[in-house]
């Protein structure tokens, strides 16, 4: 589906087409505003199953994560004593 005309009644409200509403089986939409434009995202009705998984995958090793860390503690340490990085 593309761009669809929708009509805003008198109360201020909008009508999605029922082939999205089914689609998107939500009873909730979040309206962003983009100064000349709007974005309309459906609102799952249950959010932490929807973004069960989302950031599945191998993340650092504890080694890494340590090493990172020690870096960062590193730079905000010069940072504080006036040293470059």
């Amino acid at each position: 589906m593309g761009a669809t005309r929708a009509k805003v009644t008198r109360n201020g409200q909008v009508s999605l087409p029922a082939e999205l509403r089914h689609r998107w089986r939500a009873g909730a939409v979040l309206v962003i505003d983009q100064g000349d434009y709007a974005i309309v995202r459906p609102i799952p009705d249950d959010t932490i199953a929807a973004l069960r998984g989302a950031h599945a995958g191998p993340g650092p090793t504890s080694e890494q994560a340590r090493k990172a860390e020690r870096d960062s503690e590193a730079s905000r340490g010069n940072e504080r004593k006036g040293r470059a990085p």
